[in-house]
């Protein structure tokens, strides 16, 4: 059997396959619940045949979301219907994860398709909160940098999202730090500006994450996994770089992080990032090799042979799949085929196998 398509367990989760989902927003919830969409989507993506399932960033706030049609877990009403399509996602053999999050001063923007810039507070909007005042792009509202009791309440909003988590049955919980939203902003020195115990030195900006991590530990099982998502780099000069993050990597390892998906960029406008097929790939092989951890490689992965590869030659322990995914939700029983291996189809496909 292949390496893509042979079971991994972490802590007492098992995993069918190494083929994950990748979260990816769909900006199609209204007020943060559940939908007929979501259902489809996360559903086909069970029935297609991935063994871990991450579901897309979902907001701990109101004020955390990107955009108004965001996922969010910050209402105890919210929880029926995350926890419908966990249950779907579980009876069909896949493992349900989710990714919270907390947009920082990339939140409040129109949907994407509508142009997805910042919208007004008069328009929809809402005022945006981070490390330090300072806008992602140059026509925004600067956010507020965030006081004492505005990072108590992010952590407080961390743990109380991780215990609705845990009432709607997912299995796996990844916390967003990457791609420039609150967390992310935090840990660069191009966006954290601050001169208290969250700003300055790297002990220091890594500090939020740490306690946000340790928030999370405090509701979530202990023996479920508990993923990372973070920016392994800025492509910026002087942010946030791989040296950086090996070292982090090492901390959260020691704290009981079991995984760190390795993503990049997202922090800064107008970066030139070399994106080409398996680009961040790098960053998961080098954060394995030299701390040990678990990894996820993302990022232009699209085929069977490409993702074995990648785990042949030990660069990683997970695949990640976004818009492959996106283009063909049963791409894991198509790579199945292609690399030899007979997997369970659901029965109600057996006749087109």
């Amino acid at each position: 059997m292949s390496r893509l398509f042979s079971p991994i367990k972490i802590k007492d989760i098992s995993f069918k396959n190494r083929v994950a989902i990748s979260p990816m927003c769909q900006y199609s919830a209204v007020d943060g619940f559940a939908n007929s969409w979501h259902e489809v989507h996360l559903g086909s993506r069970a029935i297609g045949g991935a063994g871990l399932i991450i579901q897309e960033a979902t907001a701990v706030s109101p004020e955390g979301r990107i955009t108004p049609g965001d996922a969010g877990l910050y209402d105890d009403a919210q929880i029926a219907g995350w926890k419908k399509i966990v249950e779907f996602i579980h009876q069909h053999g896949a493992i349900a994860g989710i990714q919270l999050a907390h947009a920082g001063r990339k939140a409040g923007c129109d949907l994407p398709w509508k142009g997805g810039h910042q919208l007004a507070t008069t328009a929809g909007g809402w005022r945006t909160v981070a490390p330090s005042a300072l806008p992602f792009a140059a026509t925004d509202v600067p956010p507020e940098a965030l006081d004492a009791a505005g990072i108590q309440k992010v952590i407080a909003d961390f743990k109380k999202a991780t215990e609705r988590v845990v009432a709607a049955g997912y299995k796996v919980v990844e916390i967003h730090g990457a791609h420039g939203y609150l967390i992310n902003s935090f840990l660069s020195p191009l966006t954290n500006h601050r001169t208290d115990e969250y700003g300055g030195s790297f002990e220091n900006r890594i500090r939020l994450l740490l306690r946000i991590t340790e928030a999370v530990q405090s509701t979530w099982p202990a023996n479920y996994p508990l993923f990372v998502r973070i920016s392994a780099t800025d492509w910026a000069e002087g942010g946030w770089t791989i040296d950086d993050s090996v070292v982090l990597a090492g901390i959260l390892k020691s704290k009981g992080v079991d995984l760190i998906d390795c993503s990049s960029g997202g922090l800064v406008p107008h970066v030139k990032i070399p994106v080409a097929p398996g680009y961040q790939v790098p960053f998961a092989e080098r954060i394995k090799k030299e701390t040990g951890i678990l990894t996820g490689a993302v990022g232009l992965i699209n085929t069977a042979t490409q993702a074995e590869a990648i785990l042949q030659n030990d660069q990683a322990d997970l695949v990640l799949f976004a818009r492959a995914s996106l283009r063909n939700p049963y791409f894991p029983l198509h790579a199945a085929k292609e690399l030899g291996d007979d997997v369970d189809w659901p029965v109600q496909y057996l006749r087109a196998k």
